[in-house]
């Protein structure tokens, strides 16, 4: 899956909220902090991680390519 920013950057929890991979931000900042949650292959645990083009973001059997 492919995520087009009309920014620089968006931050980790909204993103999963923009494609309601999550119901609510509540349940984005469980899942990242419980470990659900890579990117560039790497845990993060930092909810508001600022993703910029270039990043990848695994979560739940879905990756997600950052683009400009």
């Amino acid at each position: 899956m492919e995520f087009r920013l009309k920014s620089d950057f968006i931050e980790l929890d909204n993103l999963l909220k923009v494609l309601e991979l999550v119901s609510a931000g509540a349940e984005a900042r469980q899942s990242i902090l419980a470990g659900e949650v890579k990117v560039n292959s790497q845990p993060e645990s930092r909810i508001r991680r600022k993703i910029r083009p270039g990043d990848l973001v695994e979560f739940r059997q879905q990756a997600i390519n950052v683009i400009k």
